[in-house]
This record gives structure tokens, C-alpha cells and sequence, in this order.
């Protein structure tokens, strides 16, 4: 934006001439990184029932693939949405979360439940 010959860049007047020297300088107007984690924490979940069993393997003779690993909360968003036929968004606020949360819990969730499946490897929950 220019003001008299002047341009707000971050809040500062810089002089028009010397905006258009540094225009080429792309790293000068760049924010610092930020170190260490990014973003917010994240929201805690609500999780209704806890599985009486934590590993569900194949019949047969065991293998030595690795198991597929199901998050607690990938587990609820199965449960509530396929197995008690909530919507998304009634899942959602029973949860604490998003329904676009809530959408890829489910994702997730389906892939590595059909994944062990078709190769048959295990399924173990996290705790």
C-alpha cells in the first residue's frame, strides 16, 4: 500500500524508492521460524468405551509382519459412526471435535482396518 511515497510493509513505513530496490530481496520481508513444535496443542478427545482387548491377530500361524497400529480415537470415531450410525457431526460433539476431525479419524481408521485385513497382519490398540 503506498502513502506519499511511502509503502506499510509489517506496519513500517519503508520509502518507495527503497522498496522498489529490495523488491528482488524476497528473505527481508520473511517472518523468523519458529523452533521446536508448531501449532497449538492439540484438543483433548473424548473417548466414551475403552476396548476390553487391545490386539486382534489372524488365525493361523503368527507371522512376522508388523501390526497395524489404531489409535484410541480412530477406535470411537469407528465405533460411533459404523457401528451406532451417528453422523459425522453428532460423532463430532460427542467427541469434543471437528466433524472434519471426526472425517479423518475415519479415514484413516478404514484404511488401516482394511489394510490388516487383506494382508493379514494385526490389529493392536494404543494405549
Amino acid at each position: 500500500m503506498h502513502v506519499n511515497n511511502y509503502v506499510i510493509m509489517n506496519k513500517n513505513y519503508i520509502s518507495l524508492a527503497d522498496f522498489r530496490s529490495r523488491k528482488g530481496q524476497a528473505k527481508m520481508y520473511r517472518r523468523r521460524r519458529r523452533r521446536g513444535r508448531k501449532g497449538r496443542p492439540p484438543k483433548p478427545v473424548r473417548i466414551g468405551v475403552t476396548p476390553p482387548v487391545n490386539v486382534f491377530s489372524p488365525a493361523g500361524p503368527p507371522s512376522n509382519v508388523e501390526p497395524v497400529y489404531l489409535e484410541p480415537a480412530e477406535l470411537e470415531a469407528l465405533r460411533l459412526v459404523d457401528q451406532e450410525g451417528l453422523s459425522q457431526e453428532e460423532a463430532g460433539e460427542r467427541m469434543g471435535i471437528s466433524r472434519g476431525t471426526i472425517w479423518r479419524l475415519l479415514q484413516t481408521a478404514r484404511k488401516k482396518v482394511s489394510q490388516a485385513l487383506t494382508e493379514g497382519r494385526s490389529i493392536q490398540i494404543r494405549q
